[in-house]
């Protein structure tokens, strides 16, 4: 099975800059797209970023010029660089991966990371 652990989840101030990492382990030949989700409480969980293979990436206007996700293939990591965060942007926050393992291939998500960003 894919374990996926999460570090850099934290408190900031509004305005201010966190990143996260989130590293890969396990049985992989191969991982397709790497990507981050979010939730807050009594919402359902929200896709904003995304990287495939290639390093194309998407994402929601939300986020979009103020969240950078990248990954590296070598170490089987995606990580998040947040710049000007906002209060909005408290949730917890969750990588999850789409990789080829020696069990077939499947999403595995990470345990997820608190984020809180204060005004």
């Amino acid at each position: 099975q894919v374990q996926l652990v999460e570090s850099g989840g934290g408190s900031v101030q509004a305005g201010g800059s966190l990143g996260l990492s989130c590293a890969a382990s396990g049985r992989i030949y191969n991982i397709y797209d790497m990507a981050w989700y979010r939730r807050a409480p009594g919402k359902q969980r929200e896709l904003f970023a995304k990287i495939d293979r290639g390093g194309h990436t998407n994402y929601t206007d939300s986020v979009k010029d103020r969240f950078a996700i990248s990954r590296d293939n070598a170490k089987n990591t995606v990580n998040l660089q947040m710049n000007r965060l906002k209060p909005d942007d408290t949730d917890v926050y969750y990588c999850v991966v789409d990789a080829h393992t020696g069990l077939g291939r499947f999403v595995s998500w990470g345990q997820g990371t608190q984020v809180t960003v204060s005004s």
